[in-house]
């Protein structure tokens, strides 16, 4: 879906693309970095320091010869990415609500943090968003986190038909 989303709204040659926000714990930013990985992508996460990316995947992709690039600054990285893919922080993964605070906010992406972005820049999201999106950047376009959602029921519908074949008939 997210792959499906990315080719049809951008490129997926040569890009450039930021997973931003919980990589620890977020399954989609996970398998993502994995298909990106087989398409030679330039890859950068941001997250807190509390929640970087598995270091067990970090390694496969490097062991993949994928270029990984890690900080803590989106702004760092914010105008060199051709996809922004953002997730939230996941409170229930916090048992001290004060770490929960601590982090909560750390990537908000709003219309002002997308002054001097490529213009092609996507930014996706695999939803539902709680506050690391303001509800501005809905009205760019930029954001793409909408048609990845909708694209959902037919790239399913497509994998469904592809797994089973004929029997559907």
């Amino acid at each position: 879906l997210d792959l499906y989303t990315i080719r049809k709204e951008s490129h997926l040659e040569d890009l450039k693309i930021a997973l931003v926000g919980d990589l620890k714990y977020g399954r989609t930013v996970h398998s993502l970095a994995y298909a990106l990985a087989l398409y030679g992508a330039d890859i950068t996460l941001v997250s807190p320091p509390t929640l970087e990316m598995p270091a067990q995947i970090k390694s496969d992709l490097a062991g993949k010869g994928t270029s990984v690039c890690e900080t803590h600054d989106l702004n760092e990285v914010i105008r060199d990415v051709d996809v922004l893919y953002v997730t939230r922080i996941q409170k229930e993964r916090f048992p001290d609500p004060y770490e929960y605070q601590k982090v909560a906010k750390s990537y908000r992406i709003a219309p002002e943090n997308l002054d001097g972005v490529r213009d092609g820049l996507i930014i996706m999201h695999p939803l539902p968003r709680v506050d690391e999106i303001a509800p501005e950047v809905d009205e760019t376009d930029h954001a793409v986190y909408f048609s990845q959602s909708f694209y959902g029921v037919p790239v399913r519908m497509a994998l469904l038909k592809m797994l089973i074949g004929d029997r559907l008939d």
